[in-house]
This record gives C-alpha cells, structure tokens and sequence, in this order.
C-alpha cells in the first residue's frame, strides 16, 4: 500500500509537469537577468528558475522551463516529521527585477503538503554582475514550527554541455580534491531504504565550494560566508532513477515509462528557524568558467583573498624541514617510550637533519584514550621528566610538537562520568551521539570489543570551548615549541547539538565553534609565545589562517591544498620501508617529509632506504629553494608533459619568472623517456635528488625507475 501510494504521488506530478508544458502562461519565463556571461530567466507565476545559459560557452545548465523549481522548505508538524513546503505549488506573491541586475521574489501564507497553509515569508534577492550569480534568502517564521532546512536555489533541470558529455562533482576534503560522477552514470550515495530517486551529496563542513566539472568548462557553486554559521549541502537528485542497477547510467531521453527525466540540483540550508523568528541565508554564488578544475578553484581563490589571513609561522617552519612521528602509549597500554628515554629520539632526528619530533600518546591514557585531558601519563614518567626532555631535544635544535585531541570526552573516565557528559553533543531525541573509538594493539581491542568510545563534545557551547582551553594551557606549559591537534575537523558523526543546556538557543551547529575555540587558543599561546605552532590534521580551509596542515595522500590525489597557496606548510606521511613512490609526490608537491616507520612506533634508522631518498630530496630542495620551495606551484599548469610510460610532473615558477617542471617516473621497474615542452625556454638545466649538479639539458629527459628529475630555467 506505501508503494501505491508513492506512484501516485510521482504520477500526478509527472501530470502536473505535463499540463504546465502545455499551458504558456503557467510557466511564463519572462523576468530574465542577463550580461555577457550569463542568463537567467525565472517563471513570473511561480519564481521558479527555468533557464540558466554560459552565453560564452553556449553551455544550457536549466533547459526546460516545464521543470522548473522554485525553493523547498522542510517544516516537521507534531506527529508527522515528513512535512514539505513545495516552491512549485506556491505563487509568487512578488516577483520583480529591481534593477537592470537584480530581481526579488517573496512568497507568503505557504502551503505545507500535511499542515495547511502556514504563515511563513521567504523573500529571496538573486544579482546578476559581472558573470558572478548570487542567490540570497531570508525566512520569516510566523508559525509554531521549526523550519530545519530550505532548498535554495533549486534546480529542476540541470543538463551537462551535451548529451555525449559528463559531469562530475569535486570538492576540498582531507587536502584532497575527489571526483564523483553525476552524468552519464549516477550512483546513489545514500542507501537505497532512505530515498526514492539516487542522490548524492557534498557539506560546507568539508568544503565551501563544489565544482560542477564538464569536459573543458564548469559551474562553481560557493557557500558566501566562511564562518561556517550552519551547514549547507549541495544536492543533486536524479529522476526518476538510473536505467540499470549494475552500471547505474542516467536514461538519455527527456522521458522514460512516460515521466520526465532530469538531475535536480539544489543547495540545502540547515538551518533551524524557530517558531516566531527569522533568519538570513547564507548567500550563494554561481560561476561559469571554461577550463578544468583549475579554472574552478582560481574562482575560490579569488574569493578567499577578500578573507583570507596568512597565518604567522616561526622561521624553522618557512625553511625546509622534516619530521618524525613518534607513539609512545596507546590505550592499551603499552608504555613503549618512558619520557626520560625521548632524548635518543632527538638525537636520533638531529643526526639525521629531522627538525621536529610529532610526539603522540604523551598525556593520560595514550593515542585516543583520557581525551580531552593533557595531562602526563604515570605509567611514562613524572611531569617534570617529560618537561626536562622537551628542553634537552630542543636544545639540542630539535622541536618537539605535542599531539593532542579536543574534540571527544573518552566515556571509560570518571571525568566523563562526573563532568564532561554535560558538554556531550545530543540528538534531537536527547541522546549523545557516540564516536566508535579506534583499536589497538591487541586481538581483543583489534576487534573491536574493548575501545574507548567517545563522546562529540559541543564547540558550540562557550563552556565546553573553556574547558577545552584550560587542557591546551596544561600542554603549552611542557615548554614544546607547538602542537598537532588530531582530527582537527572532525565532529563525526554528529553536525548539530540539540541540548538544550549548552549556552545557546539550540541546535548549535559543532563546526560553527571550530573558529572561536582556535582563536581563542592562538591568543593564549600568543601571551606565552607568537612563535608556538599550531598545526593540525586535515584542517578546513577556514583554519587554515591557524595551521600548518598534516595529512596522507594516495597516489592520485590532487594537490589542490597546494594550489590554493603556494608556499601554506603542509606535511604528508611516509611509513614505507623504500618509498620513493611517495617520497617522490612530496617532492612534485612541496609538501614537508613525516617519516612515519612502523606507523609512527619505530626509530628513523628502521628504514635506512627511505630516510636516505628523503634527505635527498631535502637536499635538492634546499639547494634550488627558488625553484622547489620558494617557486609558485602551479600544478600542470604552463608545460606540456608526454613519456613512454607513467608519471606525473609540476611546474613552478619563481620570484624572477623562471620556470621549473618536477617529472616523476612512476614506473617500478623501468625507466621513462619524457618531453618537456615550455612555451618560449631559456637555458635549461636538469637535476635530480640523486645527481644534484645541474648539467645542461633539453626538453627530453631519461628518468630511471622510481626516480625524479628537475627542468631548470637558468
């Protein structure tokens, strides 16, 4: 019977579709916003965006105005949560351009789809300048329900370049820039109990921007407020499904069994309007671009100059460097580096030209266990005796970092028990969401049966944030030159805090305290120390004003951290015994080396063939630091590459305009023949980590196997 009724409800839909297609003046495309970029045209009934147009491209991203969506508004009723405010069955009470460039609409008295009409106002602002689309909202709630989330802009129709085109979405996550295809396939990312047509999702929390990536051109779609005030996913929804359950292709017809076909795509705003309250959303901004994601992201970057602050960092820092990191406990505990025997680990590092020890598993309980608590462990040693060894190693011209996590409250403690369960994020069901907790060691916790389970702690509750701080001032006063906050951006699996004793008006959105809580920790090392570091696992981009950045790649991942900013500190593991498959991306890319043996449980001297390519390439980049460490990094961008077999290469360009291309030869077992060309070269040079001395080259370069060279302008 639930099916029945859901056919039923796509079939008079699809009707309704129908109908309007043959009835002009139900869909009466007639307020339209145009420049020389762009075009867009919106139903004077019902506000609905029916046409969008890249003018220079010729690229048609809204093509039938039959399918044409206005907003969606999400308003669960007492009994009944599936409660929907459908923009297409509501009538622009406004609906006007303003100006040659901007147009407002408001809809009034809605019609929810189980609740009546509710007396609820969106007015909504879309400008048209320069190319640069912006859509802005604003919800005013007269009635007695929470609205949790409004789907806007909407698009009903979204249409690749071509029918013989792809689409793919890409966005920031983990330092990382992944790909997921939307056109000709489309796999459903949610489950397919949850929904009735294939979706997928991209959330503000890991990225502000999407690219909506065609062959050789795209559509940026940004969140305009890097605050992060709540989260907001761009949605894409496709219908009325895929042709097949194997290979999940989208149909290539309009129709298919008689209803339409088409990608909705919309943004949606979670943001909780109280009963009686109004809120101002986010705004939105398009962008066509011609090109592939770089052309995508220089968008980005173009916004984020207007807020971006370059963090300070110490001069070791700004200079090449390496890393170790180094576990000590776990919570199992293993006790494998009492405090006083750290300073054969510094001397280690300082023979061995390693700057900074990343120490982890330090304080109370080890790696994932005690947190959020800083202080030292018994079963290591005394305070004093950690404290003592931090200044002999930096002493001795090594930094030592301390690990440390904030962001959950480890259940197995009394101080969980007795205090921090109140900061513990809820559901709306006031039940605290719970972080699995991570395994170690031995058989029993290896699977799974003894972990330190983890409760979310609420950044958004200005107690929690003080708690938080009082721990780190526990670490700063260790006397280390900085610290490495794990999982810096993770609150899974938990967005939103519904307690209600937390300090604010709930739901408090976690990530919105991710901003003040570091804040206010840089102004505290600040009185103590401007040069203390702060650098973190896989911040946002939003933190990056805060932290050198630390995380693990594969070997396709996309530098787009890098990209963004040229000379930002970011540091990648090496854990392999020879890895100069990984070493050699962290030349291409110019990230800092973390020697990793053992997964970060063993001395530097384990892996004697990885420590020695390493400091090669330390070497090379100190030696040609115009080129490799002080260059502008502009990924592939301005050389064209080709060999006889696998690789990857880079290019830089230096204060003084000459160019260097990174090549690696990604082949285990053979070495490649690769050509370089560069529009209009000077004197070329080529080096590499294991033949320093530049020696005259040309554009053709023999690269043995598992190996790296440098193009050179002299």
């Amino acid at each position: 019977m639930k099916t029945c009724v859901r056919f039923s409800t796509r079939l008079w839909v699809a009707l309704g579709l129908f109908a309007l297609s043959l009835c002009p003046s139900a869909r009466s495309a007639d307020l339209v916003l145009e420049d020389d970029s762009l075009l867009v045209a919106f139903d004077s009934d019902s506000g609905g965006l029916a046409r969008l147009e890249n003018k220079s491209t010729h690229w048609t991203m809204e093509r039938r105005p039959e399918l044409a969506m206005s907003f969606r508004l999400h308003a669960p009723l007492p009994g009944r949560r599936d409660n929907f405010i459908l923009g297409q069955k509501q009538r622009a009470a406004e609906a006007a351009k303003i100006s040659p460039h901007e147009a407002r609409f408001q809809w009034r008295d809605l019609l929810s789809e189980h609740g009546g009409t509710l007396p609820i106002i969106f007015t909504s602002t879309v400008t048209l300048s320069n190319g640069v689309l912006t859509f802005s909202g604003a919800i005013t709630n007269h009635s007695p329900l929470t609205i949790e989330t409004v789907d806007y802009p909407y698009f009903g129709d979204f249409n690749p370049p071509a029918r013989n085109s792809s689409l793919n979405t890409r966005h920031m996550s983990y330092g990382d820039l992944p790909s997921s295809e939307i056109y000709p396939g489309f796999s459903n990312q949610k489950g397919y109990w949850g929904v009735d047509f294939p979706m997928q999702t991209v959330a503000s929390k890991d990225s502000l921007f999407c690219l909506i990536q065609a062959p050789q051109e795209g559509l940026y779609v940004e969140m305009r407020d890097p605050t992060q005030p709540y989260m907001l996913e761009y949605t894409f929804e496709q219908h009325p499904g895929v042709v097949d359950s194997i290979n999940s292709p989208v149909p290539q017809t309009d129709a298919l069994s008689g209803l339409p076909v088409h990608l909705e795509f919309r943004t949606c705003h979670f943001v909780f309007v109280h009963p009686h309250s109004a809120m101002n959303l986010a705004p939105v901004v398009l962008r066509g671009y011609k090109g592939d994601w770089h052309a995508g992201v220089d968008l980005y970057k173009e916004w984020r100059a207007t807020w971006f602050k370059p963090p300070h960092f110490p001069e070791w820092v700004r200079n090449v460097n390496a890393w170790q990191q180094l576990q000590i406990n776990s919570p199992e505990q293993e006790y494998r580096v009492p405090y006083t025997n750290l300073i054969s680990y510094g001397r280690e590092c300082a023979a061995n030209g390693v700057s900074a020890i990343q120490l982890v598993g330090w304080n109370r309980g080890g790696q994932d266990g005690g947190d959020p608590a800083q202080d030292t462990d018994p079963g290591l040693g005394a305070w004093r005796e950690l404290h003592d060894a931090i200044a002999q190693i930096q002493a001795g011209g090594v930094k030592m970092i301390l690990f440390a996590k904030l962001n959950w409250a480890d259940r197995t403690t009394a101080w969980f028990t007795n205090e921090l369960f109140k900061f513990g994020a809820t559901d709306p069901f006031g039940i605290h969401y719970e972080q699995a907790g991570y395994s170690y060691r031995t058989p029993t916790q290896l699977a799974g049966i003894n972990n330190h389970r983890r409760d979310i702690m609420d950044f958004a509750s200005p107690e929690y944030r003080r708690i938080a701080a009082r721990e780190f001032q526990k670490l700063m006063r260790l006397g280390s030159a900085g610290w490495l906050w794990d999982e810096l951006c993770s609150h899974s699996p938990a967005d939103y805090s519904f307690a209600a004793n937390h300090g604010y008006p709930p739901p408090g959105y976690i990530y919105s305290g991710d901003i003040p809580l570091t804040a206010q920790l840089r102004a505290a090392a600040d009185k103590l120390n401007p040069d203390f570091l702060f650098s973190g696992e896989g911040p946002q981009d939003w933190l990056m004003p805060y932290y050198l950045s630390y995380f693990r790649i594969s070997g396709d991942s996309t530098p787009v951290c890098r990209y963004l900013d040229p000379q930002a500190p970011v540091m990648v593991a090496v854990t392999g015994f020879d890895d100069r498959e990984m070493l050699n991306l962290i030349l291409l890319d110019r990230y800092i080396i973390s020697y990793e043996p053992y997964n970060f449980k063993g001395h530097l001297t384990d892996f004697p063939l990885t420590l020695a390519y390493g400091q090669k390439i330390d070497a090379l980049r100190r030696r040609y630091h115009d080129y490799l460490w002080d260059g502008d990094f502009r990924d592939t961008l301005g050389a064209n590459v080709s060999a006889n077999g696998a690789y990857r290469h880079a290019v830089y360009v230096t204060r003084a305009g000459k160019r260097a291309v990174v090549v690696v030869n990604q082949e285990t077992t053979r070495p490649i023949i690769a050509t370089v060309e560069l529009p209009h070269p000077g004197k070329l040079l080529i080096a590499s980590p294991e033949q320093p001395e530049p020696l005259p080259a040309t554009g053709s370069l023999q690269i043995p196997a598992r190996s790296a060279a440098v193009l050179m302008e002299q």
